[in-house]
């Protein structure tokens, strides 16, 4: 199939103060969250003066990308649409309609499989081209990448990067911690058309850059950014729950490192530069958090390479084994029940 068009697809953040609550509304509508719990959770983009990085991160790496597609005589002009705030993705997709675009791949910056990971992207693409209307151009996912070398290898260089700033001599007692998002376990279990696969993916992630990084330490995935009511459950542990138990087990230092991220946005700012810092500093670990890929040129090649697998036959580039696809089976990650929050 051909292709005119390459469009990134990503979560949106707010970039001035009077943003905040809006774009809150916007992440939260239809799943009755109090307003008081929305004010608590404005409090974290208010710390960072409203802004969120990732609206910023998203024009670097588009930037980053289509420098990349010019050096490769990649002919496809570039577009980016949110989920929650502006440049929203319906506004995108009318501006390429008009701009004569059919038919376009979309990137999603997010690596794994599940609901909101992955199958809400394409609602997102559904429900922008149905507000569109006639003209609105097709757009086509591209495919989970969480094994692709252009994401492990910037995870295991951080990685790399983040232990040497550790005191060598206590390398014994030092831990690798990755990260991702919490979500509730009952969404977990129908990730993917076989069950689990947010999980499994990141326990492969983890596995692959521990190999690449840092083979002799010990390491463990935890979760963080939960958001939900305590009577339902989420994936556990936390992060901050994790570390108390690893100062009792006589680990000194850790190193932190968001695997389920492509960019340092605002939750991994505030839960792990913010909560999880002063939770170590209060336990006495040494700390040191990991960066995640951004522009990373191998991150930035990983993007071309997986355009390359639709557009030219290029064969895909991977470092694991669990099963990957380009379209979604119509049973996949059904969406989670609305409930409100406390």
């Amino acid at each position: 199939m051909a292709y005119d068009a390459f469009l990134l697809l990503s979560f949106g953040g707010p970039e001035h103060p009077d943003d905040v609550m809006p774009f809150l509304r916007n992440v939260t509508r239809g799943r009755g969250i109090p307003e008081e719990r929305l004010t608590e959770v404005a409090e974290h983009y208010y710390h960072f003066d409203g802004v969120s990085p990732i609206n910023q991160q998203c024009r670097d790496l588009l930037a980053a990308v289509q420098a990349e597609f010019t050096a490769h005589d990649i002919a496809l002009p570039a577009y980016w649409g949110n989920r929650n705030w502006t440049p929203m993705l319906a506004d995108t997709m009318a501006q390429m309609r008009d701009d004569g675009i059919t038919s376009a791949l979309g990137f999603a910056t997010s690596a794994y499989g599940g609901y909101s990971s992955c199958k809400q992207y394409w609602e997102d693409i559904a429900q922008a081209r149905a507000k569109v209307g006639p003209g609105a151009p097709a757009v086509a996912k591209l495919r989970q990448f969480h094994d692709h070398p252009g994401f492990v290898t910037p995870h295991a260089e951080a990685v790399t990067a983040a232990l040497a700033t550790l005191d060598p001599q206590r390398r014994a007692s030092t831990r690798l911690v990755f990260t991702a998002h919490s979500i509730p376990s009952s969404m977990a279990a129908t990730a993917g058309p076989d069950g689990g696969r947010y999980e499994a993916q990141l326990h492969e992630t983890a596995q692959l850059v521990h190999a690449a990084a840092a083979p002799d330490l010990p390491w463990d995935l935890v979760w963080q950014s939960r958001s939900g009511p305590p009577q339902v459950p989420w994936l556990e542990p936390d992060i901050n729950d994790h570390l108390t138990a690893l100062a009792e087990k006589d680990v000194t230092d850790v190193v932190v490192s968001p695997i389920g991220f492509v960019s340092d946005h605002l939750e991994v700012l505030w839960d792990l530069d913010n909560e999880a810092r002063d939770t170590a500093a209060g336990l006495g670990l040494g700390y040191a958090r990991a960066a995640t890929p951004g522009t990373h040129p191998g991150f930035v090649t990983m993007v071309r390479e997986l355009v390359e697998e639709r557009t030219a036959a290029v064969p895909r580039e991977r470092l694991g084994t669990l099963p990957i696809w380009d379209q979604c089976p119509a049973n996949c990650c059904p969406p989670p029940a609305r409930r409100g929050t406390s």
